[in-house]
């Protein structure tokens, strides 16, 4: 699993030109789904991000997580994460889980977020073309895997 985490102002996403999810301070998350993933890289990867501290504190310092800060997470699922662009000129997305497969682990994902520690998440919608605002604040901007590949 690899995600786009981005500290944000504001985010919010469009389908068909119609708002469907947005959020004012907090992450938005750009999250990618593989084939092998499971529970444990759930848990791995929303552990990671709630608790990652990346907002700053009293000091400036980035000492606050989005649970600290009481933040909203955006959520959206891009399989483009998974490209592989190492040969050619055109990604490769084999890496990446079948849809039917993805998107139950991408619900799954954002309810325990929602349920483990009861913080807002929007999403966008599974599998339509989206367009994604973001307001980046900073920038700040991380990438994670939960296999730990960086």
């Amino acid at each position: 699993m690899r995600a786009v985490l981005q500290r944000v102002k504001r985010s919010s996403v469009k389908v068909n030109d119609e708002e469907v999810g947005e959020v004012g301070y907090g992450l938005n998350v750009l999250l990618g789904i593989e084939e092998g993933d499971d529970k444990e890289d759930i848990e791995y990867m929303v552990d990671k991000v709630v608790n990652l501290r990346i907002f700053e504190d009293e000091n400036g310092k980035m000492n606050l997580s989005v649970l600290d800060v009481e933040g909203e997470l955006l959520v959206i699922s891009q399989f483009t994460l998974l490209g592989d662009a190492r040969k050619g000129r055109r990604p490769n997305f084999m890496k990446a889980l079948s849809p039917d497969e993805s998107e139950k682990i991408y619900q799954v994902f954002c309810e325990t977020i929602r349920e483990k520690y009861n913080l807002p998440v929007k999403t966008g919608t599974f599998q339509e073309y989206m367009e994604v605002e973001i307001i980046n604040d900073g920038p700040v901007t991380l990438l994670l895997d939960s296999n730990k590949n960086f």
